[in-house]
């Protein structure tokens, strides 16, 4: 019964290879053109955020320091 488990798992392996082989067949990969206007747009959208959380943060503060003095 051991002997059948170890003839099975070989074939397992070479089958899980080849059905990832398949799906990486079925990937579009993107061109450098539109990774490049997608990492702008991330990379556009990540600073307008951090400024926006940065003019948010600055005027609770300033509002916060004309409530508690």
């Amino acid at each position: 019964m051991a002997e059948e488990k170890n003839q099975e798992a070989p074939a397992r392996k070479t089958g899980f290879f080849k059905g990832v082989k398949a799906e990486f067949k079925k990937i579009i990969w993107p061109n450098k053109g539109t990774v490049a206007k997608e990492t702008g747009a991330v990379v556009f959208f990540g600073v307008a955020l951090g400024v926006l959380i940065a003019i948010i943060d600055a005027v609770v503060k300033f509002g916060l320091g004309l409530i508690i003095k």
